[in-house]
């Protein structure tokens, strides 16, 4: 397969969001600039609608959780546990992208990356609406334990999930030039459904891959998927076609064992993959981490720790 160029050449999804970023800043500036003499409360209460409106987005999205997965088989999160993993993606929310993808996603470039022969390495697959920032915090522990990584920016932004195929391929054939043995994907939300797309692509993907993680990934798509227009967002929804093809081609391709090199996480209390059960494959490590959102799940410690457990494994 052609290779695509180094992945920190650039990053559409970055510009954007400094972009969203610079236009919230210079909107709270100007609110508050315009309503200088006016009601305080008035003014504070915009101030806030506009530095935290994000988080009625996001406690929508909880309420839309509730009612769905009273339908699912995966063990209901009560209210109260909902409140918290609201409360967590609240602040999780800005720390990714508002920071870490729009002016941190250069931080420790995979061609930093010493080679570290015998050993696993990594490779970092994100997902919707994301870049390589993301996975800030597991470089860093990556980088202090010496595991060695790739990662990937997947570009076009909001194209079809097929044309992320390259890249991946990149991101493993680099991955394996560092240690001489197939790497684990790492891969979280519609990464998981591109490294899926990859391996049913790739005739030799099950020699150079080891192992490939999901977390919070919609295998089944995922009911916010209905509300989406863009191409990879559309491929997404529950039971879309693109989903059923790929489904197919991997029946074709592996019978009853397509999904035995996969280990899922998934949770109940995820606000962006949901019903819950939709991010679980028949025949995989399916691992069920209650009570975690979709994005602060990639950081949630049983989750770190048991991916780089599978990584150290001894194959």
């Amino acid at each position: 397969m052609p290779t695509t160029p180094p992945p920190h050449a650039g990053s559409q999804l970055a510009r954007l969001q400094q972009s969203v970023v610079l236009g919230t800043v210079l909107a709270l500036l100007l609110w508050l600039v315009l309503r200088w003499d006016k009601s305080w409360a008035l003014t504070a209460a915009g101030a806030v609608l506009i530095a935290f409106g994000y988080a009625l987005v996001l406690a929508l999205e909880f309420v839309f959780v509730a009612r769905v997965n009273r339908r699912d088989p995966s063990p209901r999160a009560g209210w109260a546990v909902m409140l918290r993993a609201w409360w967590v993606e609240v602040g999780t929310a800005p720390q990714v992208f508002s920071w870490r993808q729009p002016f941190l996603w250069r931080r420790w470039p995979d061609e930093d990356v010493p080679a570290a022969p015998g050993r696993t390495a990594v490779v970092l697959v994100h997902g919707f609406v994301c870049n390589r920032g993301l996975w800030v915090p597991w470089m860093r522990v990556l980088r202090a334990r010496g595991i060695p990584y790739t990662s990937v920016n997947l570009e076009p932004v909001f194209g079809s999930i097929d044309r992320y195929i390259a890249q991946i391929d990149d991101a493993v054939r680099r991955a394996q030039t560092l240690t001489g043995c197939p790497p684990v994907l790492v891969c979280h939300s519609m990464g998981g459904l591109a490294a899926r797309a990859w391996r049913v692509a790739t005739p030799d993907a099950d020699e150079r891959v080891r192992h490939i993680v999901t977390i919070g990934s919609p295998h089944h798509g995922t009911w916010l998927g209905r509300f989406s227009h863009v191409a990879n967002g559309r491929q997404m929804r529950q039971d879309s076609r693109w989903l059923q093809a790929l489904r197919e081609r991997e029946r074709q391709r592996w019978s009853q064992q397509a999904y035995a090199r996969f280990t899922c996480w998934y949770s109940n209390a995820d606000n962006i993959v949901f019903p819950a059960s939709t991010a679980i494959l028949p025949g995989a490590d399916n691992r069920f981490v209650p009570g975690h959102p979709h994005v602060a799940l990639a950081f949630a410690e049983e989750v770190v720790e048991g991916t780089l457990a599978l990584a150290a494994r001894q194959p």
